[in-house]
């Protein structure tokens, strides 16, 4: 299951699929394309697009990202980590929806603002990393505004 390749994300689908207890056709009714293609998707023969994926996912209520990764779309090396926190975010039956969304917005608004955008991960995950996690949220109040570093970081208090 380590490679990535259409076949192995049509598997996936269809173990998935199964898991909501969804025929073919309702999965594809759900998710807006027709039942042949998503069959072909399942079966290995056709490698669908990032939208069609989205479409899949929200209606198996699964992560696109996930899927992503699977279709080859993301370098799943790279990008584990985000897709791994989307993933459980998204995955939490504890939260509606609307929650989900907004937290991810957050935690992007955070990678953002940290300087790591979708899809890009630190070199150094090291100790010597910059103080994250302990009291390092104030370490940008004057520092990143010169470069405009904190377009679409989310609310922030600004001294002054």
């Amino acid at each position: 299951m380590a490679s990535l390749n259409v076949g192995n994300l049509g598997e996936y689908l269809r173990e998935q699929r199964r898991n909501a207890q969804l025929s073919l056709r309702q999965l594809a009714d759900a998710a807006g394309v027709s039942n042949p293609y998503l069959s072909q998707i399942e079966r290995g023969l056709r490698k669908p697009s990032a939208e069609v994926l989205q479409q899949v996912a929200k209606a198996l209520r699964i992560s696109a990202e996930t899927l992503y990764v699977r279709a080859g779309i993301l370098d799943a090396e790279r990008d584990r980590d985000e897709v791994e926190t989307r993933a459980v975010i998204l995955a939490d039956p504890t939260l509606n929806e609307r929650q989900k969304q907004v937290l991810l917005q957050i935690y992007e608004s955070f990678r953002k603002e940290n300087g790591f955008g979708i899809g890009e991960r630190a070199e150094d995950d090291g100790p010597g990393n910059v103080d994250q996690g302990t009291g390092g949220g104030s370490r940008t109040a004057g520092s990143g505004d010169a470069a405009g570093s904190d377009t679409d970081a989310g609310p922030r208090r600004t001294a002054g």
